[in-house]
């Protein structure tokens, strides 16, 4: 999941079996292929839980149900264990975030905005020696590369700082009676094959692409989608992870902003998609409204409830057939605090979440993603024919071209909010140009950086 604000269900940031396989950051030399070697020198820690009454202070997202259902769930479990959880909505916990891990009260688990300058500021542990004592090395290397930072504040590398409840991978929402209508008998196989379909629903009075752009830029997804598959990926990751030299002003990010001005002319986003929040998209999608929707596997459940056996999901393809299978792909990071009373405790809970089979069950049917964890698990059982298994299965396809790429919106903790979002508004109502905007990202990026 994106570090993106909550729309309404959840940070947006925001994967799979997928993680069963590998969650990487790129196609082609991913980073996180190669693991990094744990930090040996860390404090010696405990696995064992003990018996001893505790609490542990949790720090979670407001409308995000998991991690409370995860919570509840390990103190049946482990009755010495409860938990004190407290919620905001992800743009308060990235502004509190700083204070309240600098308190005397600092939280055990803490859902994490943007790691860097927490890292830097000394304010989350060191997982590490966690790493090494609970053998983590049997996670795909890549599961975990979005979660670690090196010295210098460079993502992708270093020493580990978070784990993830639930990881999500994103994709393409549609309708199967629309997608009928207009001769889909099977997802699109290139970019092209996917232009042809946008073409044919817009000649069929149907509204080819619903997607919101109010208040952040949910036209990044697709923005993405095609950015991921017309360069290549590590490119990205690069930028991203922050790494020296790296540059969002490359021959595919601009593609990909000429790309979707051409759909935005053509009609296939909505006319006032600047004016259509994420309640709005979700609201006018479940009503038909929208052939194809560009989104994350978090609404599964939630579209298997409100149209059964009505949706499907794909990746986005590539422009070739036998592309590589490239997604915007994020954990739904939470971390330990540097002054948790119960950091021993809190880390055997994250590890629980990705080990224990009922954990990894309610990952998936309240999360609507990926468990995460050892390659060799199985995955929960999931009802055949719901959004939610294909979900899973595209989850599995991605993890099989170790293709999940972190999402744009999380190069910088103010990039989505200062550039992306209004440079993306501004394209779309044809007040700037795909040069223009490319340009205007990476100098954003430039700025942010050098403060």
């Amino acid at each position: 999941m994106p570090e993106f604000p909550r729309m309404t269900r959840r940070r947006f940031a925001v994967l799979a079996p997928l993680l069963a396989v590998g969650l990487a950051a790129t196609a082609c030399s991913p980073p996180g292929g190669e693991q990094t070697t744990p930090n040996d020198a860390a404090a010696d820690v405990s696995t064992e839980l003990g018996s001893e009454k505790i609490t542990l202070e949790m720090y979670a997202e407001t409308g995000f149900p998991l991690a409370k259902a995860l919570a509840d769930e390990f103190t049946k479990q482990h009755p010495n264990v409860t938990f004190n959880v407290r919620e905001d909505q992800f743009t308060v916990i990235v502004e509190n975030a700083p204070r309240v891990l600098a308190s005397d009260n600092a939280p055990d688990i803490i859902r994490l905005p943007t790691m860097v300058d927490l890292v830097k500021d000394g304010l989350l542990k060191n997982m590490d020696p966690y790493y090494k004592a609970y053998g983590w090395d049997k996670f795909p290397a890549s599961q975990l590369v979005q979660l670690r930072i090196a010295e210098g504040g460079v993502r992708g590398e270093g020493s580990l700082y978070g784990m993830g409840l639930g990881y999500s991978v994103t994709g393409v929402f549609y309708h199967k009676d629309q997608a009928a209508r207009i001769g889909m008998t099977e997802p699109p196989a290139t970019i092209a094959e996917f232009e042809e379909l946008l073409a044919k629903a817009k000649a069929a009075n149907l509204q080819p692409i619903m997607q919101f752009n109010k208040n952040t830029a949910g036209i990044n997804f697709p923005h993405q989608a095609l950015q991921n598959q017309y360069g290549d990926p590590t490119r990205i990751a690069d930028w991203i992870f922050q790494k020296p030299g790296a540059t969002f002003d490359t021959p595919a990010a601009l593609k990909a902003t000429q790309t979707i001005q051409k759909w935005a002319r053509a009609g296939y986003f909505p006319k006032d998609a600047n004016a259509v929040d994420y309640t709005a998209m979700m609201g006018e999608f479940g009503k038909g409204n929208g052939t194809f929707m560009f989104n994350g596997d978090w609404e599964s459940a939630n579209l298997d409830k409100q149209l059964p056996g009505k949706v499907g999901f794909f990746l986005f393809p590539g422009e070739a057939a036998d592309a590589k299978r490239v997604a915007m792909s994020a954990p739904n990071t939470f971390g330990v605090g540097a002054k948790a009373k119960h950091p021993d405790a809190a880390a055997f809970f994250l590890n629980w979440v990705h080990t224990n089979d009922k954990a990894r069950e309610i990952s998936v049917n309240v999360g609507g993603s990926s468990p995460g964890g050892p390659a060799d698990l199985p995955l929960p059982s999931v009802k055949e024919g719901t959004v939610l298994a294909e979900t899973l299965k595209a989850a599995q396809q991605l993890g099989a071209d170790n293709g999940a790429v972190d999402f744009t919106a999380n190069a910088t903790g103010g990039i989505f909010a200062s550039a992306i979002t209004p440079e993306m508004q501004k394209l779309i109502a044809g007040q700037q140009t795909p040069e223009g905007y490319v340009k205007a990202v990476q100098a954003e990026y430039q700025k942010e950086l050098s403060r």
